[in-house]
């Protein structure tokens, strides 16, 4: 059994959490809004810190899962951050999808404090991590990731030590990128099948079984079909992180004309009102122009 705290009780940190509590874990959980926290308590046992300083209190491993750059610095720097309640020696797991920048950032200001920080995004999405079948993709040292692993394992059905400080971050871009390119072909497949009055199931049988079969064909195309959107990875966070990467192409010179291309279709879905449906609601505006 390990003492860990874990801060961000979102769609993703709530479950998260309770796998750490469900493997035995001593869990101590910090939530912005508290009544969140006391849901969390009322659900999984554990206890509920008002503040991350608080939350981190003798613990040996910290998790942490909010929604930015910036949610990320409120959470962990300050005199009530959880830098300043660490010890000596404790591990910060940083499971948000952020940039590479401020996971080098707070790298550094980890060390000045001996404490260690490994930035691990993960995909999966809500699913994943309702069911404990996270993927982790690490940035950091060798030494924290190898005493980390089997706790991060609770929640993941693969976790990776990637390389150096942010390289974990920059591998979740490499994800999101992917996934955004996939989607929007998916998509414009799909309307061109329809509008042929094609029998997609009959299609989707088919292409799925050869080199166009991807996680998005197999678990989305059912409810693209019949227009059903509200659920998934909402297109707010997918242009997040897609405005994450497209930072990154401008620091570093990389091409991503299809990422930029596939951000402003995601912006069509958002003005339309679509910002919590699904990546998959890129169909949408090709059958609703």
């Amino acid at each position: 059994m390990t003492k860990v705290a874990f801060l961000g009780l979102g769609v993703m940190g709530f479950p998260m959490a309770g796998h750490l509590a469900a493997k035995g874990h001593d869990v101590t959980v910090y939530n912005r809004t508290f009544a969140k926290a006391e849901a969390w308590t009322a659900k999984h046992k554990g206890k509920a810190a008002r503040t991350p300083r608080e939350a981190v209190a003798g613990c040996e491993i910290v998790f942490c899962c909010v929604g930015n750059d910036a949610d990320l610095r409120a959470v962990v720097l300050g005199p009530d951050g959880a830098f300043a309640g660490m010890k000596s020696g404790t591990i910060f797991v940083d499971n948000t999808t952020a940039s590479a920048d401020i996971a080098r950032e707070l790298y550094a200001a980890a060390k000045t404090l001996g404490v260690d920080f490994i930035d691990a995004p993960v995909s999966g999405g809500q699913a994943g991590a309702e069911n404990g079948q996270l993927t982790v993709m690490c940035g950091g040292d060798r030494a924290p990731f190898d005493r980390a692993k089997p706790t991060v394992d609770a929640f993941a059905k693969a976790v990776t030590l990637i390389g150096e400080s942010g390289a974990g971050q920059l591998t979740k871009m490499m994800n999101q990128m992917c996934i955004a390119g996939i989607v929007q072909g998916l998509a414009e497949a799909m309307n061109l099948g329809m509008r042929s009055g094609l029998d997609m199931e009959k299609v989707m049988g088919a292409i799925s079984k050869g080199a166009a079969q991807s996680w998005q064909m197999e678990n989305r195309w059912k409810t693209m079909v019949e227009g059903k959107f509200e659920f998934g990875f909402a297109v707010d966070w997918m242009r997040k992180d897609l405005g994450i990467c497209l930072a990154e192409a401008k620091r570093t010179g990389a091409q991503m004309p299809v990422v930029a291309l596939v951000d402003q279709f995601y912006g069509r879905v958002q003005a339309r009102g679509g910002g919590r449906w699904d990546t998959s609601s890129l169909l949408q505006p090709l059958q609703k122009p």
